[in-house]
C-alpha cells in the first residue's frame, strides 16, 4: 500500500528547515514544543529532563533537518518518535549510571519501568492525536466517570454515536500496547543516538 503524501505544511517546514530559516523552526517549535516536552516528560517524570530533551530535539532537527523524509509520515508523528527515542536512551543510560553508583533496581525491573513509560507516551501522544469528537467522547466517559447514555446527552449524540466512538477511542489506545519495534531498544536516530 503507497504511503499517503505527507500534507503541504510538513514537506514546506522541512524544505524551509533544510534552507536554515531560522524562523522556521520558531514556528515549529511553537506549534511542537509541548508536545516534545510532554512526551519526554511522561517518560523520565523529571521536569528537568524534559526541558533538556526538548532542547535536543529540537537542535537534532535544526542540525539535521534532511533526517525527515516527508514521504515516511508526517511531521508530528517523526518528531514524537524522535522524542520518545531519546527519552528512553536517556532513561536507559542515567539507569545505567544509577546502578554503577550501586542501585538497588534490577535491570528486569528497570526494563518494565521502560516498557511502562513508553507505553504511557505513546497512548499520551495517541489521545493527543486523535479527532476531538473521540478525544471529547473518551475525556467525558473516562475522566469525568460518565456513561455512554449520559455522555451521549452532554455531547447531543445518539446513544449509538456515543458508543461507536468510544470503541473507535478504545481501539486506537489499544495500540499503544503492542510492544515497541526492536530499533526502540537501540541507540536512537537523532539526540544521543545514532542511526
Amino acid at each position: 500500500m503507497a504511503t499517503p503524501a505527507p500534507p503541504r505544511w510538513d514537506r514546506k517546514m522541512q524544505q524551509r528547515l533544510a534552507r536554515g530559516e531560522e524562523a522556521a523552526l520558531c514556528e515549529l517549535y511553537d506549534r511542537f514544543a509541548s508536545l516534545v516536552h510532554g512526551l519526554a516528560y511522561r517518560v523520565m517524570g523529571d521536569e528537568d529532563a524534559a526541558d533538556q530533551i526538548t532542547r535536543e530535539v529540537f537542535g537534532y532537527i535544526w542540525e539535521n533537518p534532511d533526517a525527515y523524509d516527508p514521504k515516511e509520515g508526517n511531521l508530528r508523528s517523526w518528531i514524537a518518535t524522535l522524542t520518545q527515542r531519546q527519552a528512553v536512551h536517556r532513561l536507559r543510560r542515567c539507569e545505567a549510571e544509577r546502578i554503577r553508583a550501586g542501585g538497588e533496581r534490577t535491570t528486569e525491573q528497570f526494563e518494565r519501568k521502560v516498557c511502562d513509560a513508553n507505553t504511557a507516551a505513546r497512548a499520551d501522544f495517541i489521545k493527543s492525536s486523535m479527532p476531538t469528537s473521540i478525544r471529547a467522547t473518551l475525556d467525558l466517559a473516562y475522566l469525568h466517570r460518565r456513561d455512554y447514555r449520559q455522555t451521549a446527552a452532554e455531547l447531543g449524540l445518539t446513544e449509538d454515536e456515543a458508543r461507536r466512538r468510544l470503541r473507535l477511542g478504545l481501539q486506537m489506545l489499544s495500540t499503544a500496547m503492542q510492544p515497541n519495534p526492536p530499533s526502540d531498544s537501540a541507540s536512537p536516530p537523532g539526540p544521543g543516538g545514532s542511526r
